[in-house]
């Protein structure tokens, strides 16, 4: 598994400041994508647990309200174990503060995966350009949801998170 960046503050990817980490590989492709480089499954660079304890550190500080996890693809086949085990981490670490991950894939189809319960926040659905809407808070497109994740496993059904309510 690869990732492609981290940003050390990041005030566009979830709400009040947070770190971000991008991972490396996508095979949507949807057009237009904000961040065409990190579909490449070989691009960047190798995520180890050095990278994972990089990240922890990073959001050590009491200003930093949480983790973003985008891509790339984190919760594609190939990046989906990694994804869990730097949110575990992370949510172990911090309990606290929350963990928002973007994915082109739909939550009805990752409810599965262990990773989901370290997640808060799922912003899901992949990016459509005819959508596209500069009015939403967190996506792209009006057809991405922001899903409080450990709600809807709870409840058992799909639970949103209205932008006035961010």
């Amino acid at each position: 598994m690869r990732y492609n960046k981290i940003r050390k503050m990041d005030i566009s990817n979830g709400p009040g400041v947070r770190v971000a980490i991008f991972m490396q590989g996508c095979t949507f492709n949807c057009k237009n994508c904000f961040n065409p480089e990190t579909h490449d499954f070989n691009g960047g660079q190798e995520f180890t647990d050095e990278v994972i304890e990089k990240v922890l550190d990073l959001c050590k500080p009491d200003h930093i309200a949480g983790l973003s996890i985008l891509g790339g693809e984190p919760m594609h086949p190939k990046n989906i174990e990694g994804t869990g085990k730097l949110a575990k981490a992370f949510k172990e670490r911090y309990p606290q503060k929350t963990v928002w991950v973007w994915t082109g894939f739909l939550f009805d189809n990752l409810k599965q995966f262990e990773a989901l319960k370290y997640i808060d926040v799922l912003v899901d659905g992949q990016f459509v350009e005819e959508k596209k809407d500069f009015r939403l808070k967190f996506r792209g497109s009006s057809n991405q949801r922001i899903i409080d994740v450990q709600k809807s496993l709870k409840e058992n059904k799909i639970v949103t998170i209205a932008d006035e309510d961010l």
